[in-house]
């Protein structure tokens, strides 16, 4: 028989699987890039984060703010070491006593994490658990400090120019990054119980005010604050000067402690109205099932009746 002509052969059909069009929605890049999808894209930034802190029972945080500036004692140390100029000894000098922020930070974290409730039992509701913007610094510090006490805590990032890697110390499960500011703002209040302020920059400064202006506007619920450093805060932003100028009320004043230890920080936050909860109660092992004792006599096969 003849073979047929290549008219009648059917028609390939790799050119339509080929086709971007025919990706799975979820699969398309350049589809889910698209400036019509940033509504979509704006959402599931929320759902990622909130469903694995859901995953997770955390319930509540202690959010602390600070500069990503502040060395480590390992960074400030190296830096010693390595100095060999006036310029490079005067910075070394200068990074050892920032480097005393970040264990206030650190011992800090400790502290809300051993006390708050990040330590529940499994399936129980975390409260209090710490969650920082995830980078250097005192970020770093925060994060530390849970983790050296065995608790979980969050790490909400953000995509900028010049890349911010997130610190070793978060909790990897809860290691976020998100690309649009309000959004990562938006999780760092919505479940925050308190907050705690370390000194910083124009970062700091954005998230202390807003925050401020949150609670000072009814939009959010009165939560303890602490700015953290009485040198720096009272030199930094002199408030007593706003409300002589009439630019904010003087009970505003009181939406805020200024302290300086971690221990202080923690008294002023429980004075406050942060609700502590109780160490996690360990559940007793459970008792080892009784074991029956073999009666050979009973194995025995029964003879048969008559």
């Amino acid at each position: 028989m003849a073979a047929p002509e290549d008219h009648d052969a059917m028609p390939d059909n790799g050119a339509q699987k080929r086709s971007r069009s025919f990706l799975l929605a979820v699969e398309d890049q350049d589809f889910l890039l698209r400036d019509e999808m940033r509504p979509f894209r704006f959402g599931m930034e929320y759902a990622k984060a909130e469903l694995a802190l859901r995953d997770w029972g955390v319930r509540s945080t202690v959010v602390v703010f600070g500069s990503a500036r502040v060395p480590s004692p390992e960074q400030a140390e190296a830096m010693t070491a390595a100095a060999k100029t006036a310029a490079e000894k005067r910075a070394a000098k200068q990074a050892i006593e920032r480097s005393r922020m970040y264990e206030e930070a650190r011992a800090f974290a400790r502290i809300v994490s051993l006390r708050g409730g990040a330590l529940a039992v499994t399936g129980a509701p975390r409260d209090n658990v710490i969650a920082t913007g995830g980078g250097p610094g005192i970020m770093e510090a925060a994060n530390r400090g849970a983790a050296e006490a065995g608790a979980p805590s969050i790490g909400f990032n953000i995509t900028l120019p010049h890349e911010q890697n997130p610190n070793a110390w978060s909790t990897p499960a809860l290691t976020f990054r998100f690309h649009y500011f309000a959004m990562r703002k938006m999780h760092l209040a919505m479940r925050a119980n308190a907050l705690a302020v370390f000194p910083g920059g124009f970062g700091t400064f954005d998230e202390l005010f807003e925050l401020l202006t949150l609670v000072q506007t009814s939009k959010a619920t009165p939560r303890p604050i602490v700015l953290f450093g009485r040198r720096y805060w009272e030199n930094a932003v002199n408030f007593p000067f706003l409300v002589e100028e009439g630019m904010i009320d003087a009970k505003d004043l009181s939406l805020f402690e200024i302290v300086d230890t971690p221990e202080e920080a923690w008294a002023s936050l429980v004075r406050r109205g942060l609700q502590a909860a109780p160490p996690p109660i360990i559940p007793a092992a459970p008792l080892a099932p009784r074991v029956r004792r073999r009666k050979p006599e009973e194995e025995r096969m029964k003879k048969p009746g008559p």
